[in-house]
């Protein structure tokens, strides 16, 4: 089996050597394509602007000035000779639960590697965001190699990506894993003003405390309950559900 690493850490991040031990207990073929540097937040994004610049730090191991999404497409259309079996993206330090997966550049390095026909799954640590708080990188290491194992033989529609979670606990106390839905938090960065040398304004966008409906079943809980979560996702973001109402809307004349 080929396995194909990314993150958005970037490549010298510790997620990275955690995701190549997990992935060196299935295989022996394992590639890394991922950022030369942190390029967290950035979503499902493409590098049209500049120019990518790939250095090759070793052997089946290289850094990309680009994005998560543009590793993975560098990866398949450069830099391997045919497609890997699989692509895991992580480990993410911090959790990426709910409304977040839209945010996370772990999340895209799997989106794009379902864009082309790759099972893909995303992994997540989380932590407590407390200052000094270490990120328990040991429960992600000890459990996920397992699981993937048994997720290997799960069959999955295409256009549909696993996003696991790890739970911000020690490796013996967590409870079992949990199938999971999206969970729903409110939004949770806001704006903060500072002022530069010269007294001019810039601002930083900073987390504060999430609400969110913590309902059983979602990945939010599971993770609050010291479970891992594993969250499929669909690449069809269609909601077929309102697609008769528009039309009604539509024929009727309500809309022109």
């Amino acid at each position: 089996m080929r396995i194909l690493l990314t993150n958005d850490d970037g490549i010298h991040a510790d997620g990275m050597a955690v995701l190549e031990r997990i992935a060196r207990t299935l295989t022996d073929d394992v590639w890394v394509v991922a950022p030369e540097t942190d390029q967290s937040g950035l979503a499902h994004s493409l590098t049209l602007s500049e120019p990518l610049r790939l250095r090759q730090l070793g052997e089946k191991r290289f850094a990309l000035r680009g994005t998560p999404t543009d590793c993975v497409i560098m990866a398949v259309r450069k830099v391997l000779d045919r497609k890997p079996d699989l692509v895991l993206s992580g480990v993410n330090a911090g959790a990426n639960l709910a409304d977040d997966v839209t945010y996370s550049g772990t999340v895209a390095g799997a989106i794009e590697g379902t864009v082309h026909g790759i099972r893909s799954l995303a992994l997540s640590q989380a932590y407590s965001y407390e200052a000094g708080a270490p990120i328990p990188w040991h429960v992600a290491e000890t459990l996920a190699p397992e699981l993937i194992t048994k997720l290997m033989g799960v069959e999955l529609p295409p256009g549909t990506l696993l996003n696991l979670n790890f739970p911000n606990c020690e490796p013996q106390e967590v409870k079992g894993v949990e199938v999971t839905a999206q969970g729903k938090l409110d939004f949770g960065l806001s704006v903060e003003e500072r002022l530069d040398g010269r007294g001019y304004p810039y601002y930083w966008l900073r987390f504060g405390d999430r609400k969110g409906n913590f309902r059983a079943g979602t990945d939010i809980q599971a993770i609050r309950d010291h479970q891992i979560s594993v969250t499929p996702l669909k690449l069809d973001m269609t909601d077929y559900s309102v697609q008769d109402n528009i039309a009604l809307a539509l024929n009727a004349g309500v809309l022109s």
